[in-house]
């Protein structure tokens, strides 16, 4: 059924709609937006188009067992999310600071949900519902599903399914699995007989069940063995496609793991049945009062054209959660979506983003893919385009021609990321005019995260020869068509393989192109990722040999403030980075030169020298 309005957060919403009760209850760490980007509204709805009533309750008071008692006791079970983001990223910094906004939060308010959301909820719920099933899923438990490095804990951490005490956990895009679940729950099937749809994961005493499996090391030994937990790793990173994937088995004490292959992407007809289902695109009503929810305005006036990416990089866990094999909605269904956005109140002609994950990856990345899955052991983009890859922008094309002709349109903008290899690949320059001409504010943001040919390698990025070619077709682009368009580069610091000489070889390039970024990411480990593993382990998962990781909060700062060197406040660190690395001829007051040399100070070599030449005086004497 399609709800053309809210789903139901408290009794007076039950009786508004005349439901006795629901089948579900929703639990989430954000507060609740009945958008399409917004995980639990997704399943939520998708649920309700199943036949199913569900309601949800946001940001429950995690003190409070009755918190989770508002809608009555759900006739199926609880669903349970920390939501749209990993509630600990959600929290800190890189630096492990607290975060001092949420925007997801009424207000932007920091502290409306407890840190491990999901394992806190489901605790939660279980002290008030025994034997009721609870199903947790987005993006924390999928990234959490093995036993995984925790950055703020600092160590491996088991199974969120283990912690949490949930009875199943939904990983990846959860429409299939969730409909699925409901069906066998509604049939009368006891949870812990559902044990074999993919996209799911599941505890079990033994293993009779399972015809055919792949097991991994256990728990207690990859939580100790850094070796054994980048080896682990590497086997679960290649079995993530949903044609060829294996079953995963991981031992957790004297229970096991069990992770069934990944779930297949929707098809199109499914994808755009998802963006169709009653959205009220708005905050629920009970928040206006409260400062509204700051997440909104990033993406109201935004459109999501698909899922997944092929692009594959170490340091992101969309491979790990969405797949490599990207699937994408028609154009009816995104100009339909755009006539909702058109109509809005707060449209002023402008629709900010028409991507994803990579907003010019509308299709597989080859015909293979869907028939044999992603290669195991080769990569579409990396380190060379693979010679089977359909590159084309055509479709991407002729749907931003569409959405530029509507009526009410002024301008329609890419600003989810363009992946400037596959662009380059491109033969036809056609659509690369074409962004230039009408999809650019001014300034096109694109991630070649470094310039060190190491640090890429690391990365899975490609050449740094290739993004100085892009950088030129992008400037003789705009002179042609007469446009002072400028790119913005992403950069990332601290990346596992990035020396204090890879930082400032970037300074260098930073130097040479009078560019100055201001912000700097520094790399953040997340769980799921390959990059997270090489920091943990010291091991890049792909060969097993050892990778140089920056650590320690000095070092990791010193290669942030080089990419930044002409701060007056990064000097010191900046100074101290180019001593260490005996790069002193950067200090000076010449063209090449980082910083100037310290005012009113003997510089570093002379007082080495003085040193040197006092120590040789005392021996003579």
């Amino acid at each position: 059924m399609i709800l053309n309005d809210f789903l139901p957060m408290n009794q007076e919403d039950l009786k508004r709609l005349e439901w006795e009760g629901v089948d579900f209850v929703l639990v989430s760490g954000d507060a609740y937006v009945d958008h399409p980007t917004f995980g639990p509204t997704i399943i939520g709805r998708v649920l309700l188009d199943a036949g199913y009533k569900v309601g949800i309750i946001a940001q429950p008071d995690w003190n409070d067992p009755e918190s989770i008692t508002k809608l009555g006791t759900p006739r199926l079970g609880f669903l349970v999310t920390s939501g749209n983001m990993d509630s600990m990223v959600n929290h800190y910094y890189v630096s492990r600071k607290r975060r001092q906004t949420d925007s997801f939060s009424p207000g932007g308010e920091m502290g409306l949900r407890p840190d491990r959301a999901t394992i806190v909820y489901t605790n939660l719920i279980r002290k008030k519902y025994k034997k009721l099933p609870i199903i947790i899923g987005g993006i924390e438990a999928s990234l959490r599903r093995f036993a995984h490095y925790d950055y703020w804990d600092d160590l491996v951490r088991r199974s969120i399914l283990v912690d949490s005490g949930a009875d199943l956990l939904v990983f990846g895009m959860g429409e299939h699995q969730i409909v699925e679940i409901a069906e066998y729950l509604n049939n009368g099937i006891d949870v812990e007989y559902i044990t074999h749809i993919p996209g799911t994961c599941f505890m079990t005493s033994h293993l009779d069940m399972l015809p055919d499996y792949l097991e991994i090391d256990p728990f207690e030994i990859v939580s100790k063995d850094k070796v054994a937990y980048a080896k682990s790793f590497k086997k679960i990173y290649d079995e993530q496609d949903p044609i060829r994937g294996k079953t995963i088995v991981q031992k957790h004490q004297d229970r096991y793991l069990v992770q069934n292959p990944p779930t297949r992407p929707l098809e199109r007809d499914q994808l755009d049945w998802t963006f169709n289902l009653g959205y009220q695109r708005a905050i629920h009503p009970t928040y206006v009062q409260l400062g509204g929810i700051p997440a909104i305005s990033e993406v109201k006036l935004s459109i999501i054209s698909e899922r997944g990416c092929f692009g594959n990089c170490s340091f992101c866990a969309l491979a790990f959660h969405q797949g490599r094999i990207v699937s994408s909605r028609s154009h009816e269904s995104i100009l339909e979506e755009a006539k909702q956005i058109i109509s809005d109140s707060d449209f002023k002609g402008y629709i900010n983003d028409v991507g994803g994950p990579t907003a010019n990856f509308r299709n597989p990345a080859c015909d293979k893919q869907l028939k044999h899955g992603a290669c195991k052991h080769k990569q579409c983009l990396y380190p060379e385009p693979c010679e089977h890859l359909n590159v084309d922008h055509t479709d991407y094309a002729e749907l931003m021609t569409k959405l530029r002709e509507l009526e009410g349109v002024k301008k329609v903008f890419i600003r989810s990321g363009i992946r400037y290899d596959y662009l380059m690949y491109d033969d036809s320059k056609d659509f690369f005019f074409d962004l230039c001409e009408h999809h650019v504010s001014g300034q096109l943001k694109v991630a070649p995260e470094h310039i060190d040919e190491t640090v890429l390698d690391y990365m899975g990025k490609p050449s740094g020869k290739l993004y100085s070619e892009f950088v030129k077709t992008f400037d003789d682009i705009n002179k042609s068509i007469g446009k002072e368009q400028y790119i913005i580069p992403y950069l990332m610091s601290s990346h596992p393989g990035s020396t204090l000489k890879s930082a400032i070889r970037l300074a260098e390039y930073l130097r040479d192109i009078n560019y100055t970024p201001e912000q700097v990411q520094d790399f953040y480990p997340t769980p799921g990722t390959l990059s997270t593993c090489m920091y943990h382990t010291g091991i890049d998962p792909r060969t097993m040999k050892p990778v140089y990781v920056p650590k320690t909060s000095q070092e990791k700062a010193m290669q942030r403030a080089l990419l930044q060197y002409k701060n007056p406040r990064n000097y010191e660190l900046v100074y101290e980075a180019l001593i260490l690395a005996n790069r002193q001829d950067l200090i000076g007051t010449h063209d090449k030169a980082l910083i100037r040399p310290k005012l009113g100070k003997q510089s570093y070599s002379q007082r080495t020298q003085s040193k040197s030449s006092s120590k040789k005086t005392q021996k003579r004497r």
